[in-house]
């Protein structure tokens, strides 16, 4: 972020929830079209004093085990560390926040998880003028590794960012390789994507329509993979290899990602709309490791490593 984003109007603000509230319903009709037989259910929800939201979860379906694409517009007296740490002059203003965010987990093995997030916020001091900023972004996390899957998952995000500034996509994936990063594992999470936060750096109009150009690519970027991978054979083995991976995404969720924190740190946040990204199966095997020569050893050695793949 290069500096306070000034005045923002109530037209502006009503402008981005009317978008994200969209792209809610476009994401999930784009969902259960895959699907076919499994629907999104909806939990609309208030929050005294704190805000309004609506939960859209489905499970046990064809193709995804479970999913969850929320939307929430929160508010509250005192930003949390999690929405501070990079710009500490801001703490303790109030603030209102919106967003929507996703996390998909299919069945077959062979189909990715993908998450997704994009955010509005807006941080307030009386007496100053206000600070708005954006951020958000997509990743797709493979159990089983296909270079076509991941060619075309950051060739859409590029063409994406290309529309504004061909300076974006390589400074979106690092920030993103960068974030998505399981530390206490010294591994990435997936094979990345697009990642931005504290994002204000051109005017209002011109931020806005970025992020509804992302937003608006994640099923163009999704939803290919998933239909070339859905209808795969696996095996038991492949599906136990699922479930060892997703424990990293626990890990990565409930240890570092800045939604979960925000959620859990704000006050404002629902415990179930926040947890809903956690898959319903998951496993950890004490020091395990996955035989030389394997499919599963090749998503370590090709694919948990930064590596360009447009």
């Amino acid at each position: 972020m290069t500096g306070d984003a000034g005045l923002i109007t109530a037209a502006q603000i009503a402008m981005v929830r009317d978008y994200l509230l969209g792209l809610q319903q476009r994401i999930c009709s784009g969902l259960e079209a895959i699907d076919q037989t499994g629907k999104f259910h909806t939990d609309a929800w208030d929050r005294d004093g704190g805000g309004t939201g609506r939960s859209r979860v489905i499970s046990d379906g064809a193709v995804f085990e479970k999913g969850g694409v929320n939307f929430s517009h929160v508010f509250g007296e005192k930003l949390p560390p999690s929405a501070s740490a990079t710009r500490p002059e801001l703490a303790g203003r109030s603030f209102q926040a919106m967003g929507v965010s996703l996390v998909i987990h299919p069945n077959n093995p062979m189909v990715p998880t993908s998450h997704a997030n994009f955010r509005f916020f807006i941080a307030e001091k009386p007496g100053e003028e206000p600070v708005w900023w954006f951020g958000g972004g997509y990743d797709l996390t493979p159990y089983y590794g296909f270079d076509e899957d991941c060619e075309h998952w950051h060739n859409t995000a590029k063409r994406a960012c290309e529309q504004f500034d061909a300076a974006l996509y390589p400074r979106f994936k690092k920030q993103c390789d960068e974030y998505f990063y399981i530390k206490h594992r010294d591994e990435p999470r997936g094979v990345g994507g697009l990642f931005f936060d504290d994002f204000n750096e051109m005017p209002f109009e011109d931020c806005f329509a970025m992020v509804q150009a992302l937003g608006d690519s994640y099923l163009e970027a999704y939803c290919p993979i998933v239909e070339r991978r859905k209808d795969l054979s696996y095996t038991e083995q492949n599906k136990r290899f699922q479930c060892y991976r997703r424990g990293r995404y626990v890990e990565f969720n409930l240890v570092y990602d800045r939604g979960t924190l925000f959620g859990l740190q704000s006050g404002v946040g629902r415990i179930e709309s926040i947890l809903m990204s956690l898959p319903p199966v998951v496993r950890w095997d004490y020091d395990w490791h996955p035989e030389p020569g394997t499919e599963e050893a090749r998503l370590y050695s090709d694919y948990l490593r930064f590596r360009d793949w447009t």
